[in-house]
């Protein structure tokens, strides 16, 4: 056994003590009626989450978790694994609790890391958490619920089955989830052999990313509006954007922010030029999730404003920071 097995192994094993005490104190409710409050605690929790500040959403997502929130405990665990790159005790507590109320997610996050094999911390019936993934996800799927569909489509790949994780990401499509159908759009985009030229693969795209945009999915609105450009429509490109900015994707509003600025960048700023307009969104960026790196279009792109002008900023920049949705780069639930 190599030293690095031997340490991961020394890490993980006393966690397997600590899980089975923590699953005798955890309910083995699927819902919990959380009050206002920790619902609110919840959300912020998410909210820093999504918009990428992940250690501040620490203390919020820790509070739901230990409220009985599922989805928290699976995001804690994320937390924890990507500020140390892979599966720590933190993680692995997390992701086992949240386990054990069916995330398969979580479920598969305890497989990559090997939780079982180095850390003794495996499924009640078995030892592939894969398998337990899959015995708890589809039945729901086939009763059609669109997320364990999706969830499907992870899992049957972690198991080396792309047929059914196809299938299953297409049955999601259909079944109107907005993630799959946005996945499906961008798998498309990706396939330039089976399609004879760019317009009909981005035309082919374009069905799912509209499917998914028309029910005001942030990253397919922004998508669609990436066809509309290639295909050679820029107003409507414009458009989609500014739906996507208004969404709360950090990307799209971003790049309205940079169109008002410098309408010369490129063929999507159909738009007039508004400084004003540009500095108080970047500001309110700033402000809203401490975007700093937008710094560099304020200090190398913006010109200076007039008295009147920096007015006008600063309501802009008050409306947006006021505005719902909040900011967020909507990151895949079982990314990387």
């Amino acid at each position: 056994m190599s030293e690095e097995i031997k340490m991961q192994t020394s890490t993980l094993k006393p966690l397997a003590t600590l899980a089975l005490l923590i699953s005798m104190l955890v309910s083995s409710a699927n819902a919990v009626a959380f009050d206002e409050d920790t619902q609110a605690v919840k959300n912020e929790g998410m909210r820093l989450y999504n918009s990428y500040q992940r250690s501040k959403s620490e203390p919020y997502l820790t509070t739901a978790a230990e409220a009985g929130d599922v989805e928290a405990m699976y995001y804690l665990g994320e937390v924890y694994r990507l500020r140390h790159m892979g599966l720590t005790n933190d993680a692995m507590n997390w992701y086992y609790q949240a386990a054990q109320h069916g995330e398969p997610y979580a479920m598969l996050r305890l497989h990559s890391g090997g939780a079982c094999q180095l850390g003794d911390v495996c499924p009640e019936n078995g030892d592939d958490w894969r398998g337990a993934a899959l015995e708890e996800t589809l039945p729901k799927a086939e009763d059609g619920d669109s997320e364990a569909m999706m969830a499907l489509y992870s899992i049957y790949a972690a198991l080396g089955d792309m047929g059914a994780a196809n299938h299953w990401l297409l049955e999601a499509a259909e079944a109107d989830n907005t993630y799959a159908q946005d996945w499906l759009g961008r798998q498309i985009i990706g396939d330039q052999e089976e399609y004879s030229n760019d317009t009909e693969r981005f035309e082919a795209a374009e069905v799912w990313f509209r499917r998914a945009a028309e029910q005001g999915y942030g990253p397919s609105l922004k998508n669609i509006s990436s066809v509309s450009l290639h295909l050679g429509r820029s107003e409507e490109a414009y458009e989609w954007l500014v739906r996507a900015s208004n969404a709360g994707l950090v990307d799209a509003r971003l790049g309205i922010a940079w169109c008002y600025l410098d309408p010369g960048r490129d063929a999507l700023c159909v738009n007039e030029q508004n400084t004003a307009a540009g500095t108080g969104i970047l500001e309110a960026m700033i402000e809203e999730i401490n975007k700093t790196e937008v710094q560099f279009l304020l200090d190398n792109v913006a010109e200076p404003l007039t008295g009147e002008q920096r007015e006008v900023a600063n309501e802009i920049k008050a409306e947006w920071l006021n505005h719902k949705p909040p900011l967020s780069y909507f990151p895949d639930k079982f990314g990387f």
